[in-house]
């Protein structure tokens, strides 16, 4: 699955463990209803944000991650995230192209002045 937008956050590395770091970038869909999606990067695919800035307008492959945590009161509780797996620079819309010379307009056409109703012709329609 892909995402894509603006980089809105880019968080520092965390150590969450001695064997565990992550990275969370946040990216602002360009839709009707823009959405803020924070996605972690995980151990060495924390390096991947290292060349982005704030700003630009990004691709970012993702993977649906969901887990089941039982609590010390028995209860089952389901926790999502979304992890990010490679980030690309989205290309800045190309320059225009150069424009085509105006069309003739219309008065450049003379109507007719042969032309005769009753005459037939061989096309179908």
């Amino acid at each position: 699955m892909e995402v894509s937008g603006k980089v809105k956050v880019i968080n520092a590395e965390q150590q969450v463990s001695a064997s565990f770091k992550k990275r969370e970038l946040v990216v602002t869909t360009d839709e009707q209803y823009p959405q803020h999606i924070m996605i972690e990067f995980t151990q060495d695919k924390c390096d991947l944000l290292n060349n982005y800035n704030v700003g630009e307008a990004v691709k970012v492959s993702i993977n649906l991650r969901g887990r089941e945590w039982v609590n010390p009161q028995g209860e089952t509780k389901y926790f999502n995230s979304i992890q990010g797996w490679r980030i690309e620079k989205l290309q800045a819309e190309a320059p225009a192209a150069q424009q085509m010379p105006p069309m003739p307009a219309a008065e450049a056409f003379a109507p007719a002045t042969d032309f005769k109703e009753e005459e037939h012709d061989d096309l179908p329609f």
